[in-house]
């Protein structure tokens, strides 16, 4: 037999959620990082705050941006970004176009090569640290040391090392660098596709830098040392911020937390979109995210935003909210709008404060 009952909080209403329009993902991770770190200042900790995301990958330029600000973080759901080892090869590749003497750099990125050991990458190393001149012109002693199947690989990613050392942008660098890798990454990893949507992460970050050794040093990692590191537990502050999946944030809370990436064909996927039961789960999922924060909910629409048709090739893409985010919704938020489509400067800017509860955006 079932007991009436009726449920009263005994908290008063708060502020409205948050609803943020950037200009792309990583206008999405700064704005997230000026957040957190005023949220800190005004003294919520950086422990009672979190940032939520739909897949692990979604938080790839969010973690970047945290490590350039030296930002200490944990993740939980999936390895932390910069700890994968498909990262720390391009990062590799990273280091040794500013640097072609650097060792390390060299072993970690001639062991992804097809029949090479450290034994193997040990001897073409050999060869390159004797050779008297700059290291790529001694490529032709070192490149006899491989097996003939792993040479043409070889080859495209000195090509591309060369033509790196003769451009100037982070970013036109980092593109030559990413595409040589990419044969490596696809004979290597089963889940090639996957691990080249983070690479492209990578590349998009190192646009906005300077210069290529410059964003490098920016993220203050170890130097890596071979590609089959694993992530091993993350080196916490006495206060951190947490970074999750949704998933893994079920029955948890936070004084304030960011939801990432609502665009429609993220949030819901573009593969939940076929049955009426799969887009009900997407939208329990969001639910549950938002249903996280206690006192302050901000929720983020990139409008421009990366992606990787098929696996095949990288492209930017314009999208809309997320359907779940309908007019309805938006008129129970705070609307967050940069001033400029292009370029954010003060992105504070035309609010409407609605104080409402967070189930009535989904009756």
């Amino acid at each position: 037999r079932a007991f009436p009952k009726q449920l009263r909080s005994d908290r008063e209403n708060g502020v409205a959620p948050e609803l943020v329009f950037c200009r792309d993902e990583s206008a999405q991770a700064s704005e997230i990082a000026d957040r957190v770190l005023e949220a800190r200042e005004r003294g919520m900790d950086l422990r009672q705050q979190a940032a939520l995301m739909r897949t692990s990958h979604d938080s790839a330029l969010l973690e970047l941006e945290l490590s350039r600000r030296q930002i200490p973080f944990v993740k939980y759901g999936g390895l932390r970004y910069l700890e994968a080892a498909h990262v720390k090869d391009l990062i590799a590749l990273f280091r040794l176009a500013d640097n072609p003497a650097d060792e390390i750099s060299w072993f970690r990125i001639l062991q992804l090569l097809d029949g090479v050991g450290p034994a193997t990458a040990r001897r073409a190393l050999d060869a390159l640290v004797t050779a008297d001149g700059e290291r790529l012109a001694a490529w032709p002693d070192a490149r006899v040391q491989l097996p003939v199947d792993a040479r043409p690989l070889a080859d495209g990613v000195i090509k591309a090392l060369r033509e790196a050392g003769g451009e100037t942008s982070a970013g036109v660098r980092a593109e030559l660098l990413g595409r040589s890798l990419a044969p490596l990454i696809n004979a290597r990893y089963p889940d090639a596709a996957l691990r080249l949507q983070d690479l492209d992460q990578l590349i998009a970050a190192a646009r906005e830098a300077s210069a290529l050794g410059h964003f490098v040093s920016d993220l203050v990692i170890d130097p890596p040392t071979s590609s089959s590191d694993l992530a091993g537990p993350p080196h916490l502050d006495e206060d951190y911020l947490v970074l999750s999946t949704i998933h893994s944030a079920k029955g948890l809370e936070w004084h304030a937390v960011h939801v990432l990436a609502l665009y429609d064909g993220n949030f819901p996927a573009c593969m939940a979109a076929g049955s009426t039961e799969t887009i009900d789960e997407e939208r329990r999922l969001l639910y549950v995210a938002m249903t996280r924060a206690r006192r302050q909910l901000h929720l983020y629409v990139p409008v421009r935003y990366h992606h990787r048709p098929q696996g095949i090739d990288d492209a930017h893409g314009y999208g809309k909210p997320s359907r779940f985010l309908t007019d309805e919704v938006q008129d129970c938020c705070t609307i967050v709008r940069p001033s400029d489509p292009v370029r954010s400067i003060d992105p504070r800017t035309d609010r409407r404060r609605i104080v409402v509860s967070i189930d009535s955006l989904f009756e």
